[in-house]
């Protein structure tokens, strides 16, 4: 069988186009689809000629003879191809090296690239010329520059880039995985393309493609899963970090630049504050070790959300978020991990694992928290083999038509049991608790009741977890001491989370007894030394805290990206002090 990381195996074109997966209605239904729906004009417009005067000067005058590659798959391209005059036709490739025509006789007025551009990501497609080209290339930094100068045409490019994106995905156009459907491995490489809004198809092993290309390469039993990159090199088992070399995903840091503000953690407290930041001119690198959008990125749906009444995916709205801070020039490095922050030093140092450095006035911790993994006995053992911390159309195509358990009664389990409800035999929700009522929003409550294949077991506790190469059955008890079990495959846990701020210790920022970060005058409560008077403010002047890191802060989206946004104004009080 092959995914082609739509939905249900990998990332929906529905709302990858913004960076990410998951079902988006809010989104016009003719933008919904490349393949179907979506107007010619949007997916491919042709600049008009005023148009095209206006880039003029953004881009630069380049020649390129028939038969010459303006860029291959894989590789660099030197930016977005305006065409004047001449053809250029588009091929894609898959891990078996057949290329598939894509379009051809692109001429005048139109454009190349997609929204990886933004970032100087490379290329997806191979680009030939077919009639000696004449074109404008727009190298990435002036391409943003273009869409803030140029709202209405930057907005008609910005579109075309993320529909562009959208089919790639569809098409599973960019890596190739080659695994069995239950590896582990294979399971966690697919979530970290998905949640980068990276194409790519998945090739079960027993498929007649996947045959062909693993008697070529004659892997043995400890390369599995392989990844064939569009570039056609080979990657026998790679973790996320190798992977994401070979897509050429890792970003380039400028040696020894001074950012104003660098943020570390890519959720929506992190993403808000590169957007507003950014946009207001300061110099903003933001960081995170997985994928944008932070634990609110596995929501399956946010209806409570301001301005989305038919609700959005948590990683659809971190993806909008991802290029709307990438629009406005933040240097987003992902996956990037945070090993240190030094504050004992001016400006400050953000240690980046493999010892290297940035600097940076100022720090804002929007590391969040991290899944709480409860001390369950054999739970560790099937972790990627049936025990899962989110919901996702990976998980929801593993558990089709089987029954599922799923522990915890916040909005995020919620969310979760609903979503797996219309893919599951049944889903069975274990709370500690007597109800639902004091930790989940009444909306989804009243969902859940009405699911006829939802079952509610209160008062219970999970105890153990039995299986051989998968999990087989979950042992749990009730708070009257009667033990119960279920047999199933499949174990979703939504219990909370613990703070992610174990990377702080070499700054001696003040914590809570639990490890969140003390912001404002709870500085002062705990008998840390307070800088100036800035509510988000920590305990060391120039660093900041916000989101699920914070002590005290609200657990919601909206919230975050209320703090992401009210920490760039008290970053510019802060600077503004010290000059």
């Amino acid at each position: 069988m092959i995914s082609d990381g739509s939905s249900p195996g990998g990332a929906s074109g529905n709302e990858a186009g913004i960076g990410a997966g998951g079902a988006d209605r809010s989104v016009p239904e003719e933008e919904q689809s490349p393949h179907s729906n979506l107007r010619f004009h949007q997916f491919f417009p042709t600049l008009t000629e005023a148009e095209i005067e206006r880039v003029h000067r953004f881009g630069t005058l380049c020649r390129y003879a028939a038969g010459e590659m303006l860029y291959r798959a894989g590789g660099v391209s030197p930016g977005m191809f305006v065409l004047l005059s001449g053809a250029v036709r588009f091929a894609g490739r898959d891990g078996l090296d057949r290329r598939r025509l894509l379009r051809s006789d692109v001429r005048r007025g139109e454009f190349t690239s997609d929204i990886g551009m933004l970032s100087g990501k490379p290329a997806l497609v191979d680009a030939e010329v077919v009639e000696n080209v004449e074109a404008l290339v727009i190298p990435p930094d002036r391409l943003r520059a273009l869409m803030v100068a140029e709202a209405e045409l930057g907005e008609r490019i910005m579109r075309a880039l993320i529909l562009r994106r959208v089919a790639a995905i569809e098409r599973g156009q960019g890596a190739v995985l080659v695994g069995s459907p239950d590896s582990a491995r294979l399971l966690a490489l697919q979530h970290f393309l998905r949640r980068n809004g990276f194409p790519h198809a998945t090739l079960d092993v027993g498929d007649a493609d996947a045959i062909a290309l693993l008697e070529r390469l004659t892997p043995q039993c400890d390369d599995m899963p392989l990844v064939i990159c569009p570039d056609g090199t080979v990657l026998r088992n790679p973790d996320e970090g190798q992977l994401a070399s070979c897509l050429g995903l890792l970003p380039e840091f400028e040696p020894g630049h001074l950012y104003d503000v660098a943020v570390v953690g890519a959720g929506p407290a992190g993403l808000a504050t590169a957007v507003y930041g950014a946009s207001e001119g300061l110099s903003v690198a933001v960081f995170d070790c997985r994928a944008p959008g932070g634990q609110a990125g596995t929501s399956a749906r946010i209806e409570n959300y301001l301005g989305f009444p038919t609700g959005i995916s948590g990683q659809a709205l971190a993806g909008r978020a991802f290029n709307q801070a990438q629009k406005f020039g933040a240097h987003i490095a992902i996956p990037t991990e945070v090993a240190a922050l030094h504050c004992d030093v001016s400006p400050l140092e953000v240690e980046l694992a493999g010892a290297r450095r940035i600097i940076a006035r100022t720090v804002v911790i929007a590391s969040g928290a991290e899944y709480r993994r409860p001390d369950v006995a054999g739970l560790g053992r099937f972790e990627g083999r049936g025990v899962y911390y989110w919901a996702t159309p990976i998980e929801a195509r593993l558990c089709r038509n089987e029954p599922v358990l799923l522990v915890g009664g916040g909005n995020s389990a919620g969310q979760a049991v609903v979503f797996l409800a219309s893919h599951a035999a049944h889903v069975h929700v274990l709370v500690r608790g007597p109800d639902l009522e004091h930790s989940m929003s009444r909306y989804l409550i009243e969902r859940i009741a009405s699911l006829p294949n939802v079952t509610l077991h209160t008062d219970s506790e999970v105890t153990g977890c039995e299986g051989g190469e998968r999990l087989e059955l979950v042992r749990y008890r009730r708070r009257d001491g009667v033990a119960e079990s279920l047999a199933t495959h499949h174990l979703f846990l939504f219990i909370g989370a613990d703070p992610n701020t174990n990377w702080l210790r070499t700054c001696g920022v003040a914590l809570d007894a639990k490890g969140f970060v003390l912001t404002g005058a709870d500085v002062g409560a705990e008998g840390g030394v307070r800088p100036l008077q800035l509510p988000l403010q920590t305990s060391i002047a120039g660093v900041f805290a916000i989101g699920d890191a914070r002590s005290g802060s609200t657990k919601r989206v909206a919230a975050a990206v209320g703090e992401g946004a009210a920490v760039v104004a008290q970053i510019h009080q802060f600077l503004a002090a010290r000059t």
